[in-house]
């Protein structure tokens, strides 16, 4: 198919391009059309600049509008989107009735462009369909993030190394990021949906670790500044604080999560039963994440371990708590699904899924940790093994 791609990856392709065909036809779509860097990634192995069209039978075709090294059959070069329909035809390919396009990630005006191509035909939103196949990860993707939990969990045992006293959050942070970027850590840390924006990810000192985020992450810190309000805040590390280090890996183009806790000399007794607590809970969780184990019921089962230890109101927050305690993680630092209130997803063999049961101490800060586990026929399985326990430096 591709000149240069190793057999393992196409082979892998081919069957994401089955998956998600399945899913087109059975929305009663003739073709899906990829636009974003993510959708890009996951169904060509890389990204470019351009269209890549899915048809709900056959073989994908990519549309190239800038040298990118995608070479093999199916690969044409074009000027703009336009020509989609041109090229197809020439092809001998019929033209689609109605198509799906990525209407959560497309602007307005690139939609009302793509919907256009194809004349009379309809167009409709396929970015739930997207996201719902790469929730369940193929058996190449599980051994990337495998490769990638590995590589993180291995510099995280490292983080207690670069601490010295008298830092603040962010010097901290700079020596952690700095271990992550050495590690050969990407750098880039993707969320799925255009108002959250972030760096590697956060170093949450003392009462910060309870700041409110405009965002919906478990905690997200005040930030430095407003136009990054989520993160470290500058505070001086001081002793009886906690500090809650949680920085993606991103070593191979997929993300793994994972947290750990520190505390600034002895932590009180509290912050130390909510930490122990918060190791029980993700256990637990871990255990019960069965195929066909519900979102909701995993966590109102972490929600009723927090409330049996007295601790459900500093669960998952302070003033604003996050109703959830996991989420998938892949390409995008949140993919489906969700183990949260209210949610509909039900667990499949194969997703992979961060667990981050955590706990605000008011005055200490932030206890409790996050792994990343890949969903088996007997539980979840950690992809991030490193000790969870607490750290006094």
């Amino acid at each position: 198919m591709f000149s240069g791609y190793p057999d393992e990856l196409v082979k892998d392709l081919s069957e994401r391009w089955g998956r998600v065909q399945a899913c087109v036809r059975e929305a009663g779509a003739d073709a899906l059309i990829i636009s974003s860097n993510v959708n890009l990634l996951y169904l060509s192995g890389r990204i470019f600049m351009g269209q890549l069209y899915l048809p709900a039978e056959g073989a994908p075709w990519f549309f190239v509008r800038r040298p990118c090294g995608l070479a093999g059959p199916n690969v044409v070069e074009i000027r703009k989107p336009e020509q989609l329909a041109e090229r197809l035809a020439e092809a001998g390919l019929p033209q689609p009735r109605r198509v799906l396009l990525e209407g959560d990630e497309l602007g307005h005006s690139d939609f009302l462009r793509l919907a256009a191509v194809f004349a009379g035909a309809e167009a409709s939103n396929g970015s739930s369909l997207l996201r719902r196949c790469r929730a369940v990860k193929t058996p190449y993707e599980v051994r990337v993030m495998r490769m990638t939990g590995a590589r993180h969990a291995d510099v995280v045992s490292r983080f207690a190394t670069v601490y010295e006293p008298g830092m603040t959050d962010q010097a901290w942070a700079v020596e952690l990021f700095g271990l992550m970027l050495r590690a050969g850590n990407l750098g880039l840390f993707r969320v799925a949906g255009g108002s959250m924006e972030a760096f590697m990810g956060t170093v949450l000192a003392g009462d910060n670790g309870g700041a409110v985020s405009p965002y919906d992450f478990a905690l997200g810190g005040a930030g430095l500044h407003p136009s990054l309000p989520v993160g470290q805040c500058g505070v001086r590390l001081a002793p009886g604080m906690a500090v809650m280090a949680d920085i993606a890996g991103n070593f191979y183009g997929y993300l793994t999560d994972c947290t750990r806790t520190y505390g600034i000399g002895p932590l009180p007794p509290e912050a130390v039963r909510a930490h122990q607590v918060s190791i029980e809970i993700q256990r637990a969780v871990a255990q019960a994440g069965v195929p066909g184990a519900g979102g909701e019921a995993l966590y109102s089962l972490a929600l009723g371990m927090a409330e049996r230890a007295g601790l459900a109101g500093c669960f998952m927050g302070g003033a604003q708590k996050a109703r959830f305690v996991g989420h998938g993680t892949g390409l995008v630092i949140n993919e489906l699904p969700v183990l949260g209130a209210r949610s509909k997803d039900v667990l499949e063999e194969g997703m992979c899924i961060a667990v981050e049961p955590k706990f605000v101490i008011p005055g200490v800060g932030a206890v409790g940790v996050e792994d990343t586990y890949v969903v088996t026929s007997s539980g979840m399985v950690s992809l991030t093994p490193c000790d969870g326990a607490l750290v006094t430096l």
